[in-house]
């Protein structure tokens, strides 16, 4: 092999001992931070859980208010224009369903808001008990 072709030669050692220095002051930093948290429990763990409520929290859910439904032959359907009146399942004055994400929480009735008289609200007059699934 000719000069030309070799490479220059690299002190293994010197690389090692900066390596070596990296890594001891990376797990004294690590061991700090976790004597620091060993020492205050409660206040990580109460920490870790409003992290993770708000998380939660932050999930967006599909929320309807379902006044009422009915059934009718596909032709029925075809045969609907605009003007046509679809009669529901439900009479005037009765509760309508409060559904997130296709499961019935609640029970209302229709309301119009006090602050914006243009817009209707629900009041719920009743909470679906939960059932465990299986």
């Amino acid at each position: 092999m000719s000069k030309a072709q070799s490479k220059p030669e690299v002190d293994k050692p010197e690389i090692e001992e900066v390596e070596d220095d990296q890594l001891n002051r990376a797990i004294e930093e690590l061991r700090g931070v976790l004597s620091e948290e060993e020492k205050r429990p409660s206040a990580t763990s109460a920490t870790t859980a409003a992290g993770n409520n708000s998380v939660i929290f932050g999930i967006p859910v599909e929320v309807q208010i379902v006044l009422g439904s009915t059934e009718m032959p596909v032709s029925e359907l075809m045969a609907l224009q605009k003007g046509s009146t679809v009669a529901l399942d439900r009479r005037i004055g009765e509760p309508v369903d409060v559904v997130v994400n296709g499961r019935r929480i609640a029970r209302g009735e229709i309301t119009v808001l006090e602050s914006d008289p243009s817009r209707f609200g629900i009041r719920l007059t009743e909470i679906v008990a939960a059932t465990k699934s299986a």
